[in-house]
């Protein structure tokens, strides 16, 4: 039975006009014309590039604002930037200081939204995204690197090396908006997979590959130990969690403004689901309401959006808005699996985050024995055990044969059945026992169209009975990882089957699909509500799935 519930009409929020000021004519289409499913996705890498050379680039579809381009304070303007002033009447600032760490400047202190300047050109998904996000680039790397686009995925990878030199971290995706967090970290991944590409493109010049993998190594340290701050550890469990440093609603949630109010309304119709997410205060707070408003739920009188965050005399309280942001760090955005839209993921210790960062851990001392450093690769060693023991304490389960998530703020391990539980194949975390629990516990997400992300149709796009290509991917890869082909085969099929027939109806891959029923077509009730077109990580899924194939037997 679905839970969610119908809400206004979905906005059309691909089609935003822009201001009469900026002439950057008509964004670039994201569904590439072709004949086949094949020549779409290699020609999808060139339509969803983007640059800071291309006025198109600039244009932000999810706010009604004018372009504005922003430098780091530090470097110097470069001279294409400086030509986009006059060729793209686009606003080019300086941020107002020098980032040394995320959450170094605050968001709403920039009275314009915009873009974050990178160097290199890059993919984005698709639709409506028009910035390089975090954890999408590196599924989009994958196919970039099946396609043979070796120097575009590299260039992606010294883009996130440009943001933690100079916005203090990998960020959600480069907008000024999103200075404030991270997304789920995949960086020694794309180092890894860059580098092995560009061995293999260098046929035996290793040198400039090394330098390469030099470089990267210290950036990807400095990304590791953002995961070590106080701000991401899940109390003293050892493990890590999702957490941005903002506070209230997130500023891009303008372009849903009945998202925040549907979630009240939602909670209102559901008493029987207990949470502390409701405060109660006045629709039209005065002065001394709205002080008051701004420690208990958000300050209205710096934010549009917390403004219309409200519904008969309830608001959201500030502890939910910071498990809202915790969310989108996850990358989940939203489902029910950390409460009523995943509103307390911050009191969470989740199996993908550290499951992620045990491989990051193996990478880091993979690297740091490639580069001559024995003593650094045993202590990162030392760091992924201790945290693999964390992992099997708390969020290995053994009556059931699955992690599970754990609270660690009630102490106490999740219940909810959600695909991240396949992670730890991926990550090499788990040992036969656990390899043996999970293969057992396949069922509960294998559906006719592929793998669903859940159990629970909460009526987000998040869960049951959508398909995602990154958790699918991850645990088709770590099935095949661990000797599991026949699985990994099985998934590949349905899953490619589901993208094929669907492109094959109306020639576009799309960012998620509804695997129950094997369709494009979504009924989410609430939260993001269209099926964007591109799209970067399922093109990406499906060659490495077609690739699976063809390695095992045979290609659909």
């Amino acid at each position: 039975m679905k839970h969610g519930f119908v809400t206004t009409a979905i906005l059309a929020i691909c089609q935003t006009v822009l201001p009469a000021q900026v002439t950057t004519g008509v964004k670039p289409p994201s569904a590439p014309a072709a004949a086949n499913i094949d020549q779409y996705i290699h020609r999808a890498w060139d339509t969803l590039a983007r640059s800071m050379i291309d006025c198109n680039s600039l244009i932000d579809p999810k706010l009604k604002t004018a372009p504005v381009l922003y430098l780091p304070q530090e470097i110097a303007e470069p001279a294409q930037v400086k030509a986009l002033q006059s060729q793209c009447k686009v606003d080019v600032e300086r941020l107002p200081r020098r980032i040394t760490h995320i959450g170094d400047i605050d968001p709403r202190s920039i009275k314009t939204p915009g873009l974050l300047y990178l160097p290199n050109k890059y993919v984005v998904p698709g639709g409506r995204f028009n910035e390089m996000y975090g954890w999408d680039s590196y599924f989009i790397l994958l196919g970039l690197l099946r396609d043979g686009r070796v120097d575009l995925a590299r260039g992606m990878v010294e883009n996130f090396f440009f943001e933690i030199e100079h916005y203090g971290s990998i960020l959600n995706a480069n907008r000024t908006y999103y200075l404030t967090r991270s997304q789920p970290p995949f960086l020694s991944s794309m180092i890894r997979d860059v580098y092995e590409a560009q061995l293999s493109a260098n046929k035996g010049d290793n040198k400039q590959a090394e330098a390469w993998l030099a470089k990267g190594y210290g950036f990807a340290t400095h990304d590791h130990d953002l995961w070590l701050s106080d701000f991401h550890r899940a109390g003293d469990t050892g493990l890590a969690r999702y957490f941005d440093l903002g506070e209230g609603p997130v500023p891009e949630q303008e372009d849903d403004s009945t998202y925040y109010p549907d979630v009240i309304r939602w909670l209102l119709a559901h008493p029987d689901m207990h949470t502390d997410y409701l405060v109660d205060g006045p629709d039209k707070p005065d002065a001394a309401e709205e002080a008051k408003l701004a420690k208990t739920s958000c300050d209205v009188s710096i934010s549009t959006v917390c403004a219309r965050a409200h519904l008969d005399g309830h608001w959201l309280s500030a502890d939910y808005y910071r498990g809202d942001r915790a969310m989108r760090e996850s990358g989940y955005d939203p489902s029910f699996r950390f409460g009523p839209f995943s509103g307390s993921t911050h009191h969470n210790a989740p199996i993908c985050l550290n499951s992620l960062l045990y491989k990051y851990e193996l990478d880091l001392a993979w690297m740091a024995d490639k580069l001559g450093k024995p003593s650094e690769a045993k202590q990162w060693n030392e760091q992924a055990e201790a945290r693999k023991a964390a992992i099997n304490k708390y969020l290995w389960n053994a009556s059931e044969g699955m992690y599970f998530d754990y609270d660690y703020m009630e102490h106490r391990q999740s219940t909810y059945r959600y695909i991240t539980t396949f992670f730890p194949l991926w990550a090499g975390v788990a040992d036969d026992q656990q390899i043996t629990g999970l293969k057992n516990a396949l069922h509960w997400f294998e559906q006719p169209g592929g793998m669903a992300m859940s159990t629970y149709d909460s009526g987000t796009q998040w869960d049951l009975p959508y398909g995602w290509a990154p958790p699918s991917w991850i645990a088709i890869a770590g099935m095949q990882k661990v000797g599991d082909v026949e699985d990994a085969r099985r998934l590949s099929e349905k899953f490619s089957a589901t993208i094929k027939s669907n492109f094959d109806r109306d020639h576009t891959i799309r960012e998620k699909y509804d695997v129950v029923h094997g369709s494009s077509q979504l009924d989410v009730a609430t939260g993001y509500k269209t099926n964007e077109i591109g799209f970067g990580w399922t093109n990406a899924a499906y060659l490495e799935m077609q690739q699976l194939l063809a390695d095992t037997g045979s290609k659909q």
